[in-house]
């Protein structure tokens, strides 16, 4: 287990006073729907809410909400594990992990929401509604052209029962529709956008259970977080009307509800919908394109999210500074570059034994083992992916040193007799940087650019890269001698 890991997986009772100043235990969660693989999105709601948690020394709680059957598949949610546990976010209840309100698929919770249908059937607080989604559409297509904001207009509601069972017995499936109270203000104090009113008038009956018996999201959702005592919710700010609806559920239920945050959204460059081409990328995707946890973690815990400092973070230091306070409104904008930038950053914060398992393959066994260490030193500035790391690999330990054309110009400017004096020099000096270089001076006459450029085009065949002093205590005295030879 790395330290990402240790740290964001740990256990602790600690308590805070919330909002309404009663006395709480922190239990934020993460609820994905397993019908694709992770990406930045719901990648960032995971996060700020094993942050939250981690900053009171809560608990974070991961559930499966699969009702979706044709679209959810067993591999979405053993890559989410597996994506969520690389990014070093380890829940505390789960599956996998258990916990005391287990099962937590919402696919096997089935017994569970078939109770709490029938409370509210028997409370007249829900009832079966047989309109057809044909129906449906041409109310909503009337409303509409009437200037009326769309909502069910309340077909099923007064059914008697015999007219139910006249309809059952046409082989009619119904859903099952909560009964909205009329004339009711729906209020709550969103963690992240302020006050916020609803008036249930505008809300409409809504279905809780669909026809085939699965649940709708805003009955099962709101449920599974009372019984399992989440306290804490962030989301996507595309919830926000749900809200509504799931606190008129629970008060009915008589089930307790936690508090609300709604993110805003992750934007494009342009300000429109994030597309794949900028950024919309599935976790394994940016995994398999060498991206670093680390660099995701201090990426996404920015995005929308404001620190007192703007450099390299821990996860403890991440944690501690989290605050929905700081947490913006307006949308968060994806930067590719600042992406790069941690990236950067993690591969300068990495331990070199963890930097060379991740720059292993891309080697190809090309950097000695016993050059392993001062490698890492050497290129780790320049490096961003494991294809950086292979890049230096073979300009630096390859076989044949192709430069060029920029370098191959340095070369020729520079003329076969500042390399006969660079071999001399080396000669008597050896890889000694700083003896090296003045020892050249003198014999050359020359300094800055025009003494350093060449020297750096014939040792690595480019004009740019890592620390000379360094090239030259990596590469063998054969390796050199051959280089600057070649250039005579």
């Amino acid at each position: 287990m790395d330290t990402y890991t240790a740290i964001f997986g740990g256990v602790s009772a600690f308590r805070y006073h919330d909002w309404t100043m009663t006395i709480k235990t922190i239990k934020t969660r993460f609820a994905p729907s397993p019908t694709g693989y992770l990406h930045l999105g719901n990648v960032r709601t995971a996060l700020f809410n094993a942050l939250w948690s981690r900053h009171w020394g809560g608990q974070f709680l991961l559930r499966i909400e699969d009702t979706d059957q044709e679209r959810s598949r067993s591999e979405y949610v053993a890559a989410l594990l597996e994506d969520l546990r690389w990014l070093g976010l380890e829940w505390q209840e789960g599956p996998e992990v258990g916990g005391p309100q287990a099962p937590y698929a919402q696919s096997e919770r089935a017994a569970i929401y078939a109770q709490y249908y029938k409370l509210l059937e028997t409370t007249d607080q829900a009832y079966p509604c047989f309109c057809t989604p044909v129906e449906l559409a041409l109310s909503r297509k009337l409303q509409l052209a009437a200037g009326r904001p769309p909502r069910y207009a309340g077909t099923c509601a007064r059914l008697s029962e015999a007219e139910r069972q006249a309809r059952r017995a046409r082989g009619l499936q119904p859903t099952l529709r909560f009964r909205v109270p009329m004339a009711q203000t729906v209020e709550f104090t969103d963690r992240v956008r302020g006050p916020q009113r609803f008036a249930s008038a505008d809300i409409g009956d809504f279905v809780i259970r669909r026809a085939d018996d699965t649940p709708q999201f805003f009955f099962a959702n709101a449920v599974d977080d009372a019984l399992m005592e989440v306290t804490q919710v962030l989301r996507g700010e595309d919830h926000l009307t749900n809200t509504p609806r799931q606190l008129l559920l629970l008060q009915a239920l008589g089930l307790p509800a936690p508090e609300y945050g709604h993110l805003a959204l992750i934007v494009g460059s342009d300000g429109g919908p994030l597309s794949k081409r900028e950024g919309d990328l599935s976790l394994r995707e940016l995994r398999a394109a060498g991206y670093l946890p680390e660099a995701l973690l201090n990426y996404l815990a920015r995005l929308g999210h404001s620190y007192e400092r703007d450099s390299w973070m821990d996860p403890a230091e991440l944690a501690a500074g989290f605050a929905p306070e700081r947490l913006g409104r307006a949308p968060a904008r994806y930067d590719a570059a600042q992406l790069l930038h941690w990236q950067s950053e993690a591969v300068r914060h990495t331990h070199p034994e963890r930097l060379w398992d991740w720059m292993r393959l891309a080697i190809h066994a090309r950097v000695p083992l016993a050059c392993q260490e001062e490698f890492i030193a050497t290129v780790r500035p320049n490096v961003r992916f494991p294809s950086d790391a292979g890049f230096w690999a073979e300009r630096l330990f390859g076989a044949v040193l192709t430069a060029t054309p920029e370098s191959q110009a340095v070369i020729f400017q520079a003329g076969p007799g500042f390399f006969t004096h660079a071999l001399a020099a080396y000669a008597e000096q050896g890889a000694a940087y700083q003896p090296l270089v003045e020892d050249l001076r003198r014999r050359t006459g020359l300094k800055g650019k025009a003494l350093f450029m060449p020297l750096r085009a014939a040792l690595t065949g480019e004009t740019h890269g890592p620390e000379l002093a360094r090239v030259l205590a990596l590469l063998s005295p054969e390796r050199i001698r051959q280089r600057l030879q070649a250039c005579c």
